[in-house]
C-alpha cells in the first residue's frame, strides 16, 4: 500500500500544481501525510482528489479545495490563524506548517473529533496549534484578533461576529450559500471596511452555531 500511496500522492501533487499557482502551499501539502488523517477504510484513497468521511457525519476536504483556500489566505510565517471546523485536523496541519513562528487556533463543535485531532496533531509535532471546543458564538473571541480566518463549513451569510475577530488587513476565506451549495469567498478587512471576492463554487457540510445554521432544523 505504501508504494501505491506514494504514486497516488505524486499524481495528486502534479494535478494541484497545474490547477493552483502557489508552490509554497503545494510543497506544504506534500509534507503533511494526509493518510494519517483519514480512517483505516479510506487510507488507500488518501491521495485521491476527493473528500472522504471522517466520522460524525463530517468529511476531510478535497485536496484541491484545501489548496485553494489555503493559498487565498496569503499566510505569513508569524500570522495568527483561526480555523472554524477542525474536523480530522488535516487543514490545521497545513496551516501550522505555513505559520511556524505564528499560531493556529482551531475550534470544533464535535468533542470526539476535537480530541482525536488534538492527539494526532500533538503526535505529529505541531506545537503551534491550540484545539478548542467551539462555543455558541462563532469563532474564538478570547483569542482575537486574527491575521487570517478559514471556515471549513458552509455558512448562510457573512457574519459580523467573524468580521469583528479579524485584524486590520486580515484575510478570511469562507463558503457562503445554501445547505446544498456555496460560493467560496475571500474577505479582506481594511481601514474603510472590507472587500469581498468570490473565488469559485464549492460544497461543504453546514456551519453550526449562532449566526449560522441550526443543528436541529437546518435553518438560521
Amino acid at each position: 500500500m505504501a508504494e501505491d500511496l506514494k504514486k497516488a500522492k505524486e499524481r495528486l501533487l502534479r494535478y494541484l500544481r497545474h490547477e493552483v499557482n502557489d508552490e509554497k502551499v503545494i510543497q506544504t501539502m506534500a509534507q503533511v501525510p494526509r493518510e494519517r488523517f483519514v480512517t483505516l477504510p479510506y487510507k488507500h484513497q488518501a491521495y485521491q482528489n476527493i473528500p472522504l468521511p471522517i466520522g460524525e457525519g463530517q468529511t476531510i476536504s478535497q485536496p484541491y479545495i484545501v489548496a485553494v483556500m489555503t493559498s487565498a489566505l496569503d499566510l505569513q510565517e508569524t500570522d495568527k490563524v483561526l480555523e472554524l471546523g477542525t474536523g480530522c485536523g488535516y487543514q490545521t496541519a497545513v496551516l501550522a506548517e505555513l505559520v511556524p513562528r505564528g499560531k493556529v487556533v482551531t475550534v470544533e463543535r464535535i468533542a470526539s473529533l476535537a480530541q482525536s485531532s488534538k492527539n494526532l496533531l500533538q503526535l505529529l509535532g505541531y506545537s503551534n496549534v491550540k484545539v478548542k471546543i467551539a462555543g455558541q458564538v462563532l469563532g474564538c473571541l478570547e483569542e482575537a484578533p486574527f491575521d487570517a480566518i478559514i471556515v471549513t463549513a458552509g455558512a448562510p451569510k457573512l457574519h459580523g461576529k467573524l468580521l469583528g475577530q479579524m485584524a486590520n488587513y486580515g484575510r478570511m476565506v469562507i463558503p457562503i450559500g445554501s445547505l446544498k451549495e456555496q460560493e467560496l469567498v475571500k474577505v479582506v478587512k481594511t481601514d474603510h471596511g472590507s472587500s469581498v471576492k468570490v473565488l469559485e463554487s464549492c460544497r461543504f457540510v453546514p456551519l453550526i452555531g449562532n449566526g449560522a445554521w441550526n443543528e436541529d432544523t437546518g435553518l438560521e
